[in-house]
Protein backbone atom coordinates (compact mmCIF):
# COMPACT_ATOMS: atom_id res chain seq x y z
CA UNK A 1 0.00 0.00 0.00
CA UNK A 2 1.49 3.36 -1.03
CA UNK A 3 2.25 5.82 1.69
CA UNK A 4 0.48 9.16 1.26
CA UNK A 5 2.69 12.12 0.36
CA UNK A 6 3.64 14.31 3.26
CA UNK A 7 1.82 17.68 3.13
CA UNK A 8 5.03 19.64 2.97
CA UNK A 9 6.59 17.63 0.15
CA UNK A 10 4.36 19.06 -2.60
CA UNK A 11 5.00 22.56 -1.30
CA UNK A 12 8.77 22.09 -1.48
CA UNK A 13 8.49 20.71 -5.01
CA UNK A 14 6.49 23.76 -6.06
CA UNK A 15 9.06 26.09 -4.50
CA UNK A 16 11.78 24.19 -6.32
CA UNK A 17 10.05 24.67 -9.68
CA UNK A 18 9.59 28.40 -9.01
CA UNK A 19 13.26 28.72 -8.05
CA UNK A 20 14.36 27.05 -11.30
CA UNK A 21 12.14 29.38 -13.35
CA UNK A 22 13.44 32.49 -11.57
CA UNK A 23 17.09 31.42 -11.60
CA UNK A 24 17.98 32.96 -15.02
CA UNK A 25 16.62 36.36 -14.00
CA UNK A 26 18.30 36.24 -10.59
CA UNK A 27 21.56 35.35 -12.32
CA UNK A 28 21.23 38.29 -14.71
CA UNK A 29 20.68 40.70 -11.81
CA UNK A 30 23.68 39.23 -9.99
CA UNK A 31 25.96 39.53 -13.01
CA UNK A 32 24.78 43.07 -13.71
CA UNK A 33 24.70 44.57 -10.25
CA UNK A 34 27.11 42.48 -8.15
CA UNK A 35 29.78 41.45 -10.64
CA UNK A 36 30.52 44.97 -11.83
CA UNK A 37 31.68 45.62 -15.40
CA UNK A 38 35.39 46.02 -15.98
CA UNK A 39 36.86 49.49 -15.85
CA UNK A 40 34.80 50.58 -12.85
CA UNK A 41 31.75 51.43 -14.93
CA UNK A 42 28.34 51.02 -13.33
CA UNK A 43 24.80 51.05 -14.57
CA UNK A 44 23.21 54.26 -15.78
CA UNK A 45 19.67 53.44 -14.73
CA UNK A 46 18.61 53.16 -11.08
CA UNK A 47 17.74 49.70 -9.80
CA UNK A 48 14.26 49.44 -8.23
CA UNK A 49 13.29 46.90 -5.59
CA UNK A 50 10.26 45.21 -7.22
CA UNK A 51 8.97 44.05 -3.84
CA UNK A 52 8.32 47.68 -2.92
CA UNK A 53 6.64 48.52 -6.24
CA UNK A 54 4.51 45.63 -7.54
CA UNK A 55 2.34 46.41 -10.53
CA UNK A 56 -0.97 47.59 -9.05
CA UNK A 57 -4.42 46.53 -10.16
CA UNK A 58 -5.42 49.25 -12.62
CA UNK A 59 -8.52 49.78 -14.75
CA UNK A 60 -6.35 50.20 -17.85
CA UNK A 61 -7.77 49.93 -21.36
CA UNK A 62 -6.76 50.10 -24.98
CA UNK A 63 -7.46 53.32 -26.87
CA UNK A 64 -10.83 51.94 -27.97
CA UNK A 65 -11.84 51.14 -24.40
CA UNK A 66 -11.18 47.40 -24.23
CA UNK A 67 -9.68 46.07 -20.95
CA UNK A 68 -5.90 45.60 -21.20
CA UNK A 69 -3.15 45.15 -18.62
CA UNK A 70 0.60 45.51 -18.45
CA UNK A 71 0.66 41.86 -17.43
CA UNK A 72 -0.54 41.01 -20.95
CA UNK A 73 3.02 41.67 -22.14
CA UNK A 74 4.65 39.47 -19.51
CA UNK A 75 7.43 37.36 -20.98
CA UNK A 76 9.06 40.36 -22.67
CA UNK A 77 11.17 43.25 -21.39
CA UNK A 78 9.00 46.37 -21.32
CA UNK A 79 10.18 49.93 -21.83
CA UNK A 80 7.49 51.96 -20.09
CA UNK A 81 6.65 55.67 -20.34
CA UNK A 82 3.68 57.47 -18.83
CA UNK A 83 2.09 60.83 -19.45
CA UNK A 84 -0.89 62.73 -20.85
CA UNK A 85 -2.20 62.48 -24.40
CA UNK A 86 -1.01 66.05 -25.07
CA UNK A 87 2.41 64.81 -26.18
CA UNK A 88 4.72 67.81 -26.43
CA UNK A 89 8.28 67.84 -27.78
CA UNK A 90 9.87 66.05 -24.79
CA UNK A 91 7.23 63.33 -24.91
CA UNK A 92 7.73 62.84 -28.65
CA UNK A 93 11.49 62.64 -28.11
CA UNK A 94 10.93 59.89 -25.52
CA UNK A 95 8.76 57.88 -27.90
CA UNK A 96 11.27 58.28 -30.75
CA UNK A 97 14.20 57.30 -28.50
CA UNK A 98 12.31 54.21 -27.29
CA UNK A 99 11.88 53.11 -30.91
CA UNK A 100 15.57 53.69 -31.55
CA UNK A 101 16.62 51.85 -28.39
CA UNK A 102 14.65 48.79 -29.43
CA UNK A 103 16.12 48.89 -32.95
CA UNK A 104 19.64 49.30 -31.54
CA UNK A 105 19.35 45.89 -29.85
CA UNK A 106 19.59 44.21 -33.25
CA UNK A 107 18.57 40.56 -33.20
CA UNK A 108 17.50 40.96 -29.56
CA UNK A 109 14.92 43.63 -30.44
CA UNK A 110 12.01 41.18 -30.44
CA UNK A 111 12.56 40.60 -26.72
CA UNK A 112 11.44 44.18 -26.00
CA UNK A 113 7.99 45.80 -26.01
CA UNK A 114 7.28 49.54 -25.81
CA UNK A 115 4.31 50.69 -23.73
CA UNK A 116 2.91 54.18 -23.20
CA UNK A 117 0.43 54.51 -20.33
CA UNK A 118 -1.71 57.55 -21.15
CA UNK A 119 -3.04 59.33 -18.08
CA UNK A 120 -6.19 60.93 -19.50
CA UNK A 121 -9.04 60.16 -21.90
CA UNK A 122 -8.36 62.82 -24.52
CA UNK A 123 -7.94 61.77 -28.18
CA UNK A 124 -4.45 61.33 -29.60
CA UNK A 125 -3.13 63.13 -32.64
CA UNK A 126 -3.48 60.89 -35.71
CA UNK A 127 0.08 61.58 -36.88
CA UNK A 128 1.41 60.66 -33.43
CA UNK A 129 -0.34 57.29 -33.73
CA UNK A 130 1.11 56.65 -37.17
CA UNK A 131 4.65 57.61 -36.26
CA UNK A 132 4.60 55.41 -33.17
CA UNK A 133 3.10 52.32 -34.72
CA UNK A 134 4.34 49.37 -32.66
CA UNK A 135 4.16 51.20 -29.35
CA UNK A 136 1.38 49.75 -27.21
CA UNK A 137 -0.78 52.61 -25.96
CA UNK A 138 -3.03 52.05 -22.95
CA UNK A 139 -5.05 54.45 -20.86
CA UNK A 140 -4.42 54.12 -17.13
CA UNK A 141 -5.51 56.09 -14.03
CA UNK A 142 -3.06 58.88 -13.24
CA UNK A 143 -3.56 58.43 -9.48
CA UNK A 144 -2.64 54.74 -9.59
CA UNK A 145 0.50 55.46 -11.59
CA UNK A 146 1.56 58.26 -9.23
CA UNK A 147 1.38 55.88 -6.27
CA UNK A 148 3.19 53.09 -8.10
CA UNK A 149 6.13 54.60 -9.99
CA UNK A 150 9.08 55.71 -7.82
CA UNK A 151 10.74 59.07 -8.44
CA UNK A 152 14.20 60.40 -7.67
CA UNK A 153 14.65 60.96 -3.92
CA UNK A 154 14.11 64.59 -2.99
CA UNK A 155 13.72 65.66 -6.59
CA UNK A 156 11.08 67.69 -8.35
CA UNK A 157 10.72 65.14 -11.15
CA UNK A 158 7.55 63.50 -12.44
CA UNK A 159 6.98 59.96 -13.63
CA UNK A 160 6.58 61.34 -17.16
CA UNK A 161 10.19 62.56 -17.00
CA UNK A 162 11.45 58.97 -16.90
CA UNK A 163 11.33 55.75 -18.84
CA UNK A 164 11.06 52.62 -16.71
CA UNK A 165 12.03 49.01 -17.39
CA UNK A 166 9.93 45.98 -16.45
CA UNK A 167 11.49 42.51 -16.59
CA UNK A 168 9.89 39.45 -18.27
CA UNK A 169 8.49 38.25 -14.94
CA UNK A 170 6.52 41.47 -14.55
CA UNK A 171 8.84 43.19 -12.05
CA UNK A 172 9.41 46.95 -12.21
CA UNK A 173 13.18 46.91 -11.92
CA UNK A 174 14.83 50.05 -13.36
CA UNK A 175 14.25 53.79 -13.76
CA UNK A 176 16.31 55.80 -16.22
CA UNK A 177 17.28 59.38 -15.24
CA UNK A 178 15.30 62.44 -16.24
CA UNK A 179 16.13 63.26 -19.85
CA UNK A 180 18.02 60.01 -20.44
CA UNK A 181 15.59 58.72 -23.06
CA UNK A 182 15.52 61.82 -25.22
CA UNK A 183 17.13 63.48 -28.22
CA UNK A 184 20.50 63.44 -26.41
CA UNK A 185 22.47 60.82 -28.35
CA UNK A 186 25.12 60.27 -25.66
CA UNK A 187 22.49 59.60 -22.98
CA UNK A 188 20.58 57.25 -25.25
CA UNK A 189 23.78 55.28 -25.87
CA UNK A 190 24.20 54.83 -22.11
CA UNK A 191 20.63 53.57 -21.80
CA UNK A 192 21.27 51.21 -24.71
CA UNK A 193 24.29 49.74 -22.92
CA UNK A 194 22.23 49.09 -19.80
CA UNK A 195 19.53 47.27 -21.74
CA UNK A 196 22.01 45.35 -23.88
CA UNK A 197 23.85 44.06 -20.80
CA UNK A 198 20.59 42.94 -19.18
CA UNK A 199 19.51 41.13 -22.33
CA UNK A 200 22.90 39.43 -22.62
CA UNK A 201 22.89 38.31 -18.99
CA UNK A 202 19.28 37.10 -19.00
CA UNK A 203 18.17 33.80 -20.49
CA UNK A 204 14.49 34.67 -20.35
CA UNK A 205 12.30 37.16 -22.14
Amino acid sequence: MEKPNKPGRGRWKLLGVLAVCAAPLIASYFMYYVVKPQGGQTNYGTLIDPRAHPIPAMASTTLDGKPARLEDYQGKWIMLKVGPSDCAADCQDQLFAMRQLRTMQGKEADRIERVWLITDDQPLDTMLLRVNDGTHMLRAPAAALAQWLPLEPGGADRASDHVYLIDPLGNLMMRFPTGAVSSDVDKVKRVHKDIAKLLKASAIG
